[in-house]
């Protein structure tokens, strides 16, 4: 296995210093310096993981373990349970040395200092450009990728036998199929989906906040102006027209797509277990503007505690381990999200499926994970809805005081 010329000289200088630190021989020096990428004698290493990943992650750890000897203890938690728990034992001394999470996390780790950056050295360029970028901050990547997701247009082909090329072409051919509904996304009621109806926003030119050259976001809103009022007229128009409804729920878009009362659905790979007795086809997510309809991708992880006694081990671990080829491939069985890793991400996009949530969520742009993105949401959502049921008398109105409330959120 390839190992990281960086990493190993930084085991072999802790190497060196636990010797000399330790009163006994150091022995042969270059002995030493042939046992650093096996660093036994450096400790061990406690690994958050859910249930979804806890195999997965397990053969990895085995693995290391019977090459450096290094003790990998696995703990299963409740995902849902893992980011408040590591936002409050990291700062006490406790927690994990490693953790498996999202992306979007990673602005309130930051915030309260408890994660530490990870190396990857030559290994940053064999992962699929946004997942790095989603992990960085300030310069420094914080996360090892391991999965994207992101929605596309999942498209019936018996229903639909080409792509729309348009958001237009889209509506045109729903109706001209003569189905229920001529296309499905879903919203939550009055508190709106924006993240299902960023693609939309996207190709009008209104992205929530401003980005820097690496990927990242500042805290610049960018949803506002101009772009941002096209948008907001066109989601009343949509409204009234019907295209575009707030009582379409997840649960409702799912189960008349199934029964094939439309040929496309707005959403992403984890909906493609309820339609398995359908033809499909993944495509990008036409535009109503000028621009491309990008969505937002999450990628999933894993970090490095800013108090882990074994910072080193476990930025080996990961790096040398959990990106591997085997081990990515492993967690894209376990959780049906594309690889993060080119190589295992190749061989999964065999499927055409995979493929083409793939291709869009190459061209798409990772979630702020900022902390001010905290501050939109609320926001947000109730906007659109308001606008889309007609609630809003003035959807350009209606836009800008959304613009205002976040701006004054955000102090």
């Amino acid at each position: 296995m390839r190992r990281s010329i960086l990493l190993a000289s930084a085991l072999a200088t802790t190497l060196a210093l636990t010797a000399c630190g330790s009163g006994e021989p150091s022995g042969d020096s270059s002995a030493d310096a042939d046992a650093s990428a096996k660093p036994s004698a450096l400790g061990s290493l406690t690994v958050w993981v859910d249930e979804t990943r806890e195999a997965a992650v397990t053969t990895a750890a085995e693995a290391y373990e019977a090459e450096s000897g290094v003790d990998v203890e696995i703990v299963q938690k409740n995902f849902e349970d893992i980011r408040a728990d590591f936002l409050a034992q990291v700062p006490t001394g406790e927690g994990p040395d490693i953790t498996v999470g999202a992306h979007d996390w990673l602005g309130e780790f930051t915030a309260n200092g408890v994660v530490a950056p990870i190396e990857l050295g030559d290994k940053a360029g064999d992962f699929i450009p946004v997942s790095v970028q989603a992990f960085t901050q300030d310069g420094q990547v914080y996360g090892l990728p391991y999965a994207i997701e992101n929605i596309a247009l999942i498209r019936n082909t018996e229903l639909a036998p080409e792509a729309p090329k348009t958001y237009d072409d889209m509506v045109a051919a729903g109706k001209k199929a003569g189905t229920k509904f001529p296309f499905l996304i879903q919203s939550d009621g009055d508190k709106g989906d924006p993240y299902t109806y960023y693609p939309f926003q996207t190709s009008f030119g209104a992205p929530v906040f401003e980005q820097n050259d690496d990927g990242s976001y500042r805290p610049e809103l960018a949803l506002g102006g101009e772009n941002g009022e096209a948008f907001a007229t066109w989601l009343g128009e949509q409204g009234d027209e019907g295209n575009l409804s707030i009582d379409i729920s997840y649960d409702i878009a799912v189960e008349a797509f199934a029964k094939g009362q439309s040929p496309f659905v707005i959403g992403g790979p984890w909906m493609l277990e309820q339609f398995k007795d359908l033809d499909l086809a993944v495509d990008p997510i036409p535009a109503p503007g000028d621009q491309p309809a990008q969505p937002f991708v999450g990628v999933q992880g894993f970090y490095v505690s800013a108090q882990s006694k074994n910072a080193l081990l476990a930025n080996d671990f990961l790096v040398n381990y959990m990106s591997t080829p085997e081990a990515q491939t492993a967690l894209f069985e376990a959780g049906g999200r594309p690889p993060a890793l080119v190589e295992a991400a190749d061989a999964a996009s065999e499927d055409p499926l995979v493929a083409g949530f793939r291709e869009v969520g190459a061209s798409a742009v990772p979630m702020p994970s900022i902390p001010e993105m905290g501050s939109v949401w609320s926001f947000w959502g109730v906007t659109e809805a308001s606008i889309i049921s007609g609630k809003a008398d003035d959807p350009v109105k209606a836009w800008n005081k959304m613009v205002s409330d976040i701006e004054g959120a955000l102090g």
